[in-house]
């Protein structure tokens, strides 16, 4: 549990933060999933706590995304939140853009170009991850990566 906490926590909270948006709730759900791993060690397999792990992440992403919509139907309009100047000095605006983009995309094609292009999974590995098949694992990425292209040329 140690070398998988050490080998895979930073990554974690980088895919998670991709997915929620702030790194303060992204560490809260890697921490969580950490946690369930560590409950479950035994149950789950001989080297599969990784797939396991990123699941965890993931649904743990989902979970918090759906509390937050229903959050959003309660409360009073806001404006959306500006990018820090640390931010905008570490990504450079065409990353920011992407970021922005792909926010906007419906949560599973997200997940699917995050878990292709952020953790470099294969087709069968992000199948596994979400629980779907091949085939929707690819025709999800080829929708998302078109929407994603418009998204950006509207944008420029």
């Amino acid at each position: 549990m140690t070398s998988l906490y050490r080998e895979h926590w930073a990554g974690m909270v980088r895919l998670s933060l991709l997915m929620v948006g702030d790194r303060a709730s992204a560490e809260d759900v890697v921490q969580e999933a950490f946690a369930a791993v560590y409950r479950r060690w035994d149950r789950v397999g001989e080297g599969k706590q990784l797939p396991y792990l990123r699941s965890a992440v993931l649904n743990g992403s989902r979970s918090l995304i759906r509390r937050r919509k229903v959050a959003r139907l309660y409360a009073q309009p806001t404006e959306r939140p500006v990018w820090s100047a640390e931010h905008d000095a570490i990504v450079g605006e065409d990353r920011r853009e992407v970021l922005i983009a792909l926010d906007t995309l419906p949560t599973r094609q997200r997940e699917v170009l995050v878990l292709r292009f952020y953790l470099h999974l294969s087709d069968p590995e992000i199948a596994q991850t979400l629980g779907i098949r091949e085939v929707s694992v690819r025709s999800t990425a080829s929708r998302a990566l078109s929407a994603l292209g418009r998204k950006l040329e509207d944008h420029r």
